[in-house]
């Protein structure tokens, strides 16, 4: 572990783990799993979820940057510089996603797949689109239910509603102290 690495909560680490600077492994909402000989580079966010652990596998480098939030990855995957995996997103045995890819809510992603530099997986299993693709994108997205998944909530409650809840939920940290060892 880093000195400047954060583990949160129920947070389960296997053998030969390294957590690098920045890095926030956090479990307060839902466990966090890493399996063994995993590498969490600079700056990488591991959160888990209610009813969405996050769970590594064994073999697994996740990038700088990256986000995995509610999501499965399974072993020896390689997730690169800035991924973002969401509720429910699995990537499968060996696949790669690469520089600033995306594994939308609830999307599989196979075993040996490959997300190219940005581009988006969504559905199970998931299909792959550019960016440039958004409008086909949205069609299969928008049934994957993300404001049910992550928040809770329906597509159509406002803002003020959602982030009323969001910061009383992140508010439980405000008499945090550091537990020094």
């Amino acid at each position: 572990m880093a000195p400047t690495a954060v583990l949160c909560g129920a947070v389960v680490l296997g053998e030969r783990v390294r957590v690098l600077h920045g890095a926030v492994l956090t479990a307060e909402d839902g466990e966090v799993q890493v399996g063994s000989d995993v590498v969490v580079m600079e700056n990488a966010l591991v959160r888990g979820r209610a009813g969405h652990p996050a769970v590594v596998g064994d073999a697994v480098l996740i990038g700088p940057h990256a986000h995995l939030n509610g999501a499965r990855v399974e072993d020896e995957v390689f997730a690169a510089t800035g991924v973002s995996m969401f509720p429910g997103a699995v990537a499968g045995t060996r696949s790669e996603l690469r520089i600033n890819s995306v594994l939308h809510v609830n999307s599989r992603l196979a075993a040996d797949a490959v997300l190219p530099i940005g581009w988006i997986a969504v559905g199970d299993p998931a299909q792959l689109f550019p960016p440039d693709r958004h409008g086909e994108l949205w069609k299969i997205q928008r049934g994957l239910d993300f404001p049910g998944t992550v928040y809770g909530a329906d597509r159509d409650t406002s803002m003020r509603s959602l982030m009323a809840r969001q910061v009383e939920f992140y508010g439980a940290h405000r008499d945090d102290r550091r537990l020094d060892e």
